[in-house]
């Protein structure tokens, strides 16, 4: 869905609203557009990772939350700490493009207590809203680095200009 007008309201009811009753449903959504393009089994589902302060303040990752329930939705493994976000980053509302990539690189990383569970494997990456595609981008890295055969991106929303 795009970011803006109820779509905005929904991914915000879930981030910040503590509405969790909005992943049953985000998570068939979600399910509908991605299986008709999945590998069909070996599909390693991880969510992108919050740094652990932001994770203390918020006290859960929504991006964690709908890749749990996606995998459940499609029967798919997932790994909530596939990824880690070791370097806390400012918020990246406000910034340019090219400075929300300087601001993500080396951001995230792979587990390395999870680095046998990715080899060879396709890895699909869920988060909530894609504004510019720097975290996204971050992640798949990350998994490429580490040894992912493929790298696939799904969000339940994403930012569009002039919406």
């Amino acid at each position: 869905m795009i970011y803006h007008d109820n779509g905005r309201k929904l991914v915000l009811a879930l981030k910040h609203g503590d509405q969790h009753e909005v992943l049953r449903p985000a998570a068939r959504w979600l399910a509908a557009a991605v299986k008709p393009i999945l590998p069909d089994s070996g599909v390693l589902i991880a969510p992108v990772p919050l740094h652990w302060l932001r994770l203390l303040r918020r006290t859960f990752n929504q991006s964690a939350m709908l890749a749990q329930s996606l995998g459940k939705a499609i029967d798919q493994e997932v790994c909530p700490d596939l990824l880690i976000r070791p370097k806390r980053t400012q918020s990246l509302g406000g910034l340019s493009l090219d400075q929300r990539f300087v601001e993500m690189e080396q951001s995230i990383t792979l587990n390395p207590r999870r680095v046998d569970l990715l080899k060879g494997r396709t890895v699909l990456i869920v988060d909530d809203v894609m504004t510019s595609g720097a975290t996204l981008s971050a992640s798949a890295q990350a998994c490429l680095t580490g040894g992912a055969k493929d790298v696939m991106t799904l969000t339940l929303a994403r930012a569009v200009k002039d919406a």
